[in-house]
């Protein structure tokens, strides 16, 4: 990338998450191009669960939390999350640079083993897609575990 007063050039870093994401998305739905309706809702529906397999799987929280953000850790403290106020959440982490990263963390832990490579597939669609379903999930699960609500995958119990 030539650099000329200052400019840096080619693609940005979102067009290349936006590439990897729709790469790796393609790639998977032809992995899953054989299954039945029926099996992709389940596959998809188990995409909640997923955030608890590893820390990698959720999504990174920024260090200084938005009001929303702030108002979910308070519900979700009090066992009372809002789908709605989880929605509005969402959009302040739904960046192509983190979707791409919770499909590189999905793609290792699938060549790792850790998680099942169909689930793997299913989860990125999932984040190649305009669903929010994989992040909601794992935006969720990481306020549980900051606010200690939930465990860590490797069961600890961090102080709220």
């Amino acid at each position: 990338m030539k650099r000329c007063c200052g400019v840096r050039g080619g693609p940005s870093e979102e067009s290349l998450a936006r590439a990897f994401l729709a790469h790796a998305s393609r790639e998977a739905a032809g992995e899953l191009r054989r299954l039945s309706d029926a099996e992709l809702l389940d596959l998809f529906e188990e995409l909640w669960e997923l955030p608890a397999a590893d820390l990698s799987l959720q999504v990174e929280l920024p260090k200084l939390l938005s009001p929303e953000l702030n108002r979910l850790c308070d519900a979700v403290a009090d066992d009372d999350p809002d789908p709605e106020l989880l929605d509005a959440a969402v959009v302040a982490i739904d960046t192509p640079s983190e979707r791409a990263r919770l499909a590189r963390a999905v793609i290792a832990q699938a060549q790792a083993q850790a998680i099942d490579a169909r689930l793997a597939d299913a989860a990125l669609i999932d984040l190649g897609s305009d669903s929010r379903q994989l992040l909601r999930a794992g935006l969720l699960e990481a306020v549980a575990v900051r606010v200690g609500a939930a465990r860590t995958p490797a069961g600890i119990l961090l102080p709220a």
